[in-house]
């Protein structure tokens, strides 16, 4: 009788498990990961929604190279590279080991084939000659990974290679990784044209002549997550399996880090649970577009009467689903003497979620106005008088 007893007690409280919503135990609980550390990251606002150890410095493998194609998308943006634009192969990048595309010295790709051999093999040969196209060096492309790195943010990263061989000192955590992932993705969307490019190829050009080589992404996620945009694996003995991956769902982007993971197909599980997660839980409230004309403020002795005073960008907020909609005031300042200038801060937009602050943007002035001249002055006075 007493085991029947105790057996009726263990279905029930395993009923009650299965019935009760994850805010009852918790996200940990609904999110109980085998790798050391993770991180989940709203890619619009850039919100934590989950993390574990996530600011433990650790070695991220071949997801270092994230920054290296960050500073290739940015080379090319400001005009110093094209995608055509032919790069030499030197001793030193086709000496690297690991992942590869067997390189050989003095052979030439073009920058958007070394991308590719980058996004989709990870290939460290490519990511070395990259790396010395841009900065003159390796050592001169990591000093600029480690300033790019300091402007992100990225206040417990440092970078001694382009490409995430084990190196003394070469660590980063999974909250920088989800950082400069952001960065890449939100400014430069179109690296995940190759970073969900399942399979591709090259021609290897040189002295023994010309043959294709086939490329494979190495991550799996392509295949396995319909929402996938990207973005990279890594793996050494060191780090463990390691991942950033990347995801959009109706409109809203995230970011899921997994680090030090203890085989690859967990690191893919637990990266689809975050991601899964976020999307199921969390949705994004937006306010009125950027230039929405908010108010005006009286200008004195201004060339026009009043300055119109406009929202500098469209505020975002991530919230439970479920939650009450996002609200707004707007304040301006009632009068100023001209002359102003477009930026010139007039006032705020103030936002609120079940009646608590949540952010503020500046409201700005869209134009110039000049103070008015000794004639213009007349003439309004005048228009006054006839009135």
């Amino acid at each position: 009788m007493q085991r029947r007893r105790k057996g009726w007690l263990v279905l029930l409280l395993v009923l009650l498990i299965a019935l009760c919503p994850v805010e009852v135990f918790g996200e940990e609980a609904a999110l109980q990961l085998e790798s050391p550390s993770a991180l989940l990251m709203d890619g619009a606002t850039g919100q934590i929604l989950f993390e574990k150890n996530s600011n433990e410095q650790r070695p991220p493998a071949s997801v270092t190279k994230i920054m290296t194609l960050l500073l290739i998308f940015e080379a090319v943006d400001d005009g110093k590279l094209a995608w055509d634009d032919l790069v030499t192969v030197s001793d030193h990048a086709a000496s690297m080991g690991g992942s590869q595309v067997y390189l050989e010295p003095q052979e030439q790709q073009t920058v958007q084939d070394l991308v590719k051999c980058i996004s989709i093999a990870s290939a460290n040969d490519a990511s070395v000659a990259m790396a010395e196209r841009i900065g003159g060096s390796e050592e001169g492309f990591v000093a600029m990974m480690n300033e790019k790195a300091k402007e992100l943010g990225m206040n417990d990263t440092n970078f001694v290679n382009a490409c995430g061989l084990e190196a003394e000192g070469h660590v980063t955590t999974a909250h920088d990784i989800a950082l400069m992932s952001r960065e890449l993705i939100t400014k430069y969307p179109d690296v995940s044209t190759y970073a969900t490019t399942w399979m591709d190829e090259i021609t290897h050009t040189t002295r023994k002549g010309t043959s294709a080589f086939g490329l494979t992404n190495t991550n799996k996620l392509v295949k396995w997550y319909p929402d996938a945009t990207g973005l990279k694996t890594g793996f050494t003995s060191d780090a463990m399996f390691c991942l950033s991956a990347t995801a959009q769902r109706d409109g809203r982007s995230q970011i899921a880090v997994i680090l030090g993971a203890p085989d690859s197909n967990t690191r893919f599980q637990e990266a689809m649970a975050l991601l899964d997660y976020g999307f199921a839980n969390y949705c994004l409230l937006e306010g009125e577009e950027k230039g929405t004309v908010c108010g005006q403020v009286v200008l004195e002795k201004g060339e026009a009467e009043a300055a119109d005073a406009v929202l500098t960008e469209k505020f975002q907020y991530l919230a439970e689903k479920g939650s009450d909609d996002l609200t707004w005031e707007y304040h301006c300042l009632e009068s100023m003497p001209a002359p102003l200038s477009a930026g010139d801060v007039l006032g705020e937009a103030v936002y609120f979620m079940e009646g608590q602050k949540v952010g503020s943007i500046p409201l700005i002035a869209s134009k110039d106005i000049n103070r008015s001249n000794f004639t213009q002055s007349l003439e309004k006075m005048s228009t006054l008088w006839v009135q």
